[in-house]
C-alpha cells in the first residue's frame, strides 16, 4: 500500500493534506523521515510514525457523521441525496450507515464498512443505547404515566418494545433513550401518547455524540473509540 493512502485511510486527511504532512517532515518509516508519499508500505511489518506517534492501520473505516435533514440513510437512492454523499473518501473504499435515521431526523450516525460490527451493534441483544432529543406539538399530559409506559414497553409490530427511558427537558422537549430500532419507533412511541414529533435529533449512539461537528460534518473515529465499540460487540 502507498504511504499516502495508508495515512489517508488512517484519518490524516485528504491526499493533499497528507502530502503536506509528509512534506513537513512529520512522517517517519522504520525510524527515518520519509518524504515520498508513493513509497510502498507493508502495514503489517513497517512502522509508520506521524508526529512521533505510531499508526495502527485499521482494515475497516469507522466514521461519525452529524446527519442533516433531507438525507436518506442509504448508499444510493434516485429520489434524494444519501448520507454517504456527505463523506468524501480517497480511493475505492465503500461505507454504509449503521442503522437508519428518517429523512427529517438529524444527529449522530455511525458509518462503516465493517458489516460484522454493524450487525452486532444493531442487535437488540447488545442493548446499545440510542438517545434522542424530541420536540412535540403539545406537552405530554401525564409525564409520570408516560415514563411508566415507556419503561414497561409499548406493543409494536406484535411485540412489546424494550424498556425505554423518558426525561423532561422543557414544556414540549424531551430526551428518550431506546435500545432497539424498530421502524419509526420514537415517532410511534410519542404518537401512542397523543403527541406528534416536530423535531427529532439523535443525541448519541452508544457513547458517541456529535460534539464539535456541525450539521453535515464528519470525522474518523479515534482509535480508543473503535476499541470501545469492539468491546460492545
Amino acid at each position: 500500500m502507498r504511504l499516502d493512502k495508508l495515512l489517508s485511510d488512517s484519518g490524516y486527511g485528504s491526499r493533499k493534506e497528507v502530502k503536506n504532512l509528509i512534506k513537513s517532515k512529520n512522517v517517519a518509516v522504520n525510524g527515518e523521515i520519509e518524504r515520498d508519499g508513493a513509497r510502498i508500505i507493508d502495514e503489517n511489518i513497517d512502522e509508520v510514525l506521524v508526529l512521533g506517534k505510531p499508526i495502527i492501520y485499521e482494515k475497516n473505516l469507522y466514521i461519525l457523521l452529524n446527519k442533516p435533514k433531507g438525507y436518506l440513510s442509504a448508499t444510493k437512492d434516485p429520489s434524494a441525496p444519501v448520507v454517504t454523499d456527505l463523506v468524501e473518501l480517497d480511493g475505492k473504499r465503500s461505507i454504509f450507515p449503521v442503522g437508519r435515521l428518517d429523512k427529517d431526523t438529524t444527529g449522530t450516525m455511525l458509518l462503516t464498512d465493517d458489516g460484522k460490527m454493524a450487525h452486532s451493534l444493531l442487535s437488540p441483544k447488545k442493548h446499545v443505547d440510542k438517545t434522542y432529543y424530541v420536540e412535540t406539538d403539545i406537552p405530554i399530559l401525564d409525564i409520570n404515566l408516560a415514563k411508566n409506559i415507556f419503561s414497561e414497553g409499548i406493543e409494536m409490530d406484535g411485540k412489546k418494545t424494550l424498556p425505554a427511558k423518558l426525561e423532561v427537558k422543557g414544556e414540549r422537549e424531551y430526551l428518550v433513550t431506546i435500545r432497539e430500532g424498530k421502524y419509526h419507533q420514537v415517532k410511534r412511541m410519542f404518537s401512542y401518547l397523543g403527541c406528534e414529533i416536530i423535531k427529532l435529533d439523535r443525541v448519541s449512539f452508544a457513547f458517541l455524540n456529535c460534539e464539535g461537528l456541525s450539521s453535515g460534518q464528519w470525522r474518523f473515529l479515534k482509535e480508543e473509540e473503535i476499541l470501545k465499540l469492539k468491546e460492545l460487540c
